[in-house]
């Protein structure tokens, strides 16, 4: 018996200020990547699906981004905050250095 299927896995990217093409409203949007794996016995082996997506945080309208638009708003996330980094899974706290006394 082989056991098979697949998991999902969803990213924050980043968080931009932009207007809504829904409700209009200058407002946060989250950009997020949706990757989903093939897994065999329960271990995820490669992925199959990677997609785009901006999210509005005041109205909940998504929208659909192409990997080269997602990846120039995460530039100008990035360029706009001064800060680099790794993705993080959406839902988890970003990993933080110890404190040191």
């Amino acid at each position: 018996m082989i056991i098979f299927g697949t998991k999902g896995y969803l990213y924050q990217l980043a968080i931009l200020t932009l207007v809504c093409g829904q409700c209009g409203n200058p407002s946060a949007h989250t950009l997020r990547k949706r990757v989903t794996k093939f897994t065999l016995f329960f271990v995820p082996l490669f992925p199959f699906s990677t997609k785009y997506a901006t999210q509005c945080t005041f109205c909940g309208a998504e929208q659909k981004v192409t990997k080269e638009q997602a990846e120039q708003l995460q530039a100008q996330a990035q360029s706009a905050s001064g800060r680099g980094g790794q993705p993080q899974p959406y839902g988890q706290p970003p990993q933080q250095q110890p404190y040191q006394s």
